[in-house]
């Protein structure tokens, strides 16, 4: 059965973690409110507020908005980044009964209608299918329709050079996967817009809060696919995205600014994980060697304008290379089945 009438007994959790950003987290919220009115799953909220204060601003917009009957806000104990804030969310939605897809959805994004729906009904109907995602509208009203390749030594290679030539020949390590008007598998997909089916969190765990915030929806689709799950990028679910607006350094409409250490120790731990030390550090040594050549050409070009401030003096200080070793790993979280709980 397509549609979605066939949804109506089962349940998506719809988990926000907002860090300094209550405003945009209303508005999320006002169109979840909207997605509940139409026909399709039933869902319910929990917001995590990372410490950061939005809680009374939110806590008020549920009330005054009649919100209450499916939409709570809960203050974390502290800032742990994205991936702490969306295992203590599921933990938080099950307090109420098990959810039957868990969508991780940012604060700086609105639903258009269907777009909680059509993820739904893709896993649903695919039983191999584990996590969905959809196509990004930009603030502008332009479209973003990307899912992606997972890193590797390839894709390092042509990320640094940037060059013509280069990138056609290795166009199929690019990590950035133009997606056209069907929907299609990919490696991942983006996890300001992800949704999970509930029995992926009890086969692999929980997101790895190792992670502060970058790779970990990355980290999280591999392991993933390596227990047998498809990840598969969904184009009938549509939400607009004001990218960076929760962290400032991917907004779309500025220029590159230099990225936060947790960034680099955020990708050396993704190569570590997935493909082991040696890899990460052959990964470096190329991203290195590569960025420098693209930097050559951009400065006989002119360019120099389109890179990241300082990235490869900020790559190799936080590589493997320089025998950075980065903060002790701990393994992901597993879940109750019953109660949701660590």
């Amino acid at each position: 059965m397509s549609g979605t009438a066939h949804l109506a007994a089962t349940t998506v959790g719809i988990v926000v973690v907002s860090y300094k950003s209550a405003a945009l987290t209303v508005d999320c919220l006002r169109s979840i409110a909207a997605e509940r009115a139409g026909p399709g799953p039933r869902i319910r909220c929990v917001v995590i507020d990372n410490a950061s204060g939005d809680e009374p601003v939110v806590a008020a917009a549920i009330a005054d908005n009649g919100w209450s009957d499916w939409a709570r806000v809960v203050v974390a104990p502290r800032n742990g980044g994205f991936a702490y804030g969306n295992n203590l969310g599921l933990r938080e939605l099950e307090r109420e009964g098990r959810v039957d897809f868990v969508h991780l959805l940012n604060p700086d994004t609105v639903l258009r209608p269907g777009a909680v729906a059509a993820l739904a009904d893709h896993l649903q109907a695919n039983p191999r299918a584990g996590i969905a995602g959809g196509v990004f509208e930009n603030g502008d009203g332009s479209e973003w329709a990307i899912a992606f390749r997972f890193p590797s030594l390839l894709g390092e290679i042509e990320q640094g050079v940037r060059l013509g030539l280069v990138s056609r020949l290795l166009a199929r390590a690019c990590v950035p996967m133009h997606m056209g008007a069907s929907a299609a598998p990919a490696d991942w997909v983006s996890g300001a817009s992800m949704m999970v089916k509930r029995e992926v969190f009890d086969r692999i765990g929980g997101l790895d809060e190792t992670f502060f915030l970058y790779f970990e929806e990355t980290e999280f689709c591999h392991r993933a696919r390596r227990a047998g799950y498809e990840v598969w990028y969904v184009p009938a679910s549509r939400v607009v995205h004001i990218a960076g607006q929760s962290t400032k350094v991917t907004e779309r409409n500025a220029g590159p600014r230099r990225l936060p250490a947790y960034w680099f120790d955020s990708r050396r731990l993704y190569f570590t994980l997935t493909r082991g030390p040696v890899y990460a550090a052959c990964a470096d040594a190329l991203a290195i060697a590569a960025g420098w050549a693209g930097l050559a050409k951009s400065a006989l070009l002119g360019r120099l304008h389109g890179h990241v401030p300082h990235f490869l003096r900020d790559l190799f200080r936080h590589s493997a290379l320089s025998g950075n070793a980065g903060a002790p790993h701990a393994a992901p979280p597993r879940f109750d089945e019953a109660r949701g709980t660590q």
